[in-house]
């Protein structure tokens, strides 16, 4: 019998889906989550707002336009600071997802794509249910908001 070294030995070949989010922050300390709309995925559940990486976009970049496109707010690149991220394999796909926070932008923040926006304290981010891959990002926001 011929013994695999561990180096030899692979896994089957999955899609890795870099999304990238955000942890907006207003004045009051509170994070603001979305409800995804009914039809996509995972609907219902609340999350963090971001988006896919489009091939050739920097994360920085992503966030700048999915927060214009979903919640009609502009920021820059320099009030985006990373501060953690998820790896969270699901049936599918393996989702690489970084999280910046943000506590600076232009505009009013109002639902474009989503059902539902809420303002919440770090604390009471698990009273909201979550796809998997966002629930380990609340400690992190706890730790750095309170």
């Amino acid at each position: 019998m011929e013994r695999v070294s561990p180096s030899r030995e692979r896994s089957p070949r999955v899609k890795l889906l870099l999304v990238v989010a955000v942890a907006l922050v207003d004045a009051d300390h509170r994070v603001l989550i979305a409800q995804r709309p009914e039809g996509k995925a995972l609907a219902g559940l609340w999350e963090f707002p971001g988006g896919k990486v489009e091939p050739g976009e920097r994360p920085e970049e992503t966030l700048i336009r999915e927060l214009q496109e979903e919640l009609g707010i502009v920021t820059k690149e320099a009030c985006l600071a990373p501060l953690t991220f998820a790896s969270h394999a699901y049936p599918d796909f393996h989702l690489l997802m970084p999280l910046y926070i943000c506590r600076r932008w232009e505009g009013f923040v109002h639902a474009r794509e989503h059902q539902a926006l809420k303002w919440v304290r770090p604390t009471a981010l698990r009273e909201y249910p979550m796809p998997p891959a966002d629930e380990p990002l609340i400690s992190a926001l706890i730790d750095t908001l309170s």
